[in-house]
Formats: C-alpha cells, sequence, structure tokens
C-alpha cells in the first residue's frame, strides 16, 4: 500500500530536497568540461573548482578498448555529477573516478591483481 502525502507536506519534502540540492552543488566536486584528449590518451575533467583530474580510459570499465571517436563523444550530467557515454553505455560519477573507482568490485579486484603484477616484475 501505497502512503499519500498532501500538498503541505509534499512542499515541504520539496523544499529539503532543493536545500540539499543546492548544498552538494556548492560543496561536491563536479564537471565543468570533460573531453578525451587523443595525444595523451587521457579523459581530463575540468572540476568546477578549477582542479583538473584525468585518468587512462584503459582501466575504466565500459571504456578500456573503445576507440578514439567514442571516448570523445563523452557528456557531463546535468548535474555534473556524473560523466556518461551513450555508445559505450557507460556511466561514471565525478566523486567516485576521484576516489579511484573505475567499474565494479570485480573490476577493481582485477585492476588491482594486474597492478600487483607489473610492480612485481
Amino acid at each position: 500500500m501505497v502512503d499519500l502525502i498532501d500538498d503541505v507536506q509534499f512542499l515541504e519534502q520539496y523544499q529539503r530536497a532543493v536545500a540539499a540540492a543546492k548544498q552538494a552543488s556548492a560543496t561536491e566536486p563536479r564537471a565543468g568540461v570533460a573531453y578525451y584528449d587523443a595525444i595523451s590518451h587521457l579523459i581530463v575533467i575540468r572540476l568546477n573548482s578549477g582542479a583538473v583530474f584525468s585518468f587512462s580510459p584503459d582501466i575504466a570499465q565500459g571504456l578500456a578498448g573503445a576507440s578514439a571517436e567514442d571516448l570523445a563523444a563523452v557528456e557531463i550530467t546535468p548535474s555534473g555529477a556524473g560523466l556518461h557515454w551513450e555508445k559505450l553505455d557507460a556511466d561514471f560519477s565525478v566523486i567516485g573516478l576521484l576516489s579511484g573507482c573505475f567499474g565494479t568490485r570485480t573490476w577493481m579486484t582485477k585492476l588491482q591483481e594486474q597492478w600487483a603484477g607489473q610492480q612485481a616484475s
């Protein structure tokens, strides 16, 4: 059974949600610009703070092995909180990328094993 709310409750919840969104927008990192740099083979994100973050698409699930044309088709979500590649069906949160999360737990485990193997040799 679904509980219905009245207009007053809806308005209160809506106003709290708008305030939370404004707070998040002011304090969380957001992408202002994102693009694929084919020369350096990096996805580059310029944050709203002016900081720049980049990573190789080879370590990102859904981007690894993609063509330069497909990588260049990156879109920023309207809030700036995420990146999206329509043709590749790949999505990443900016916070996740900054935290070093480039895919699922299984993907990240394989990456860590690969990196550990590279350090051992």
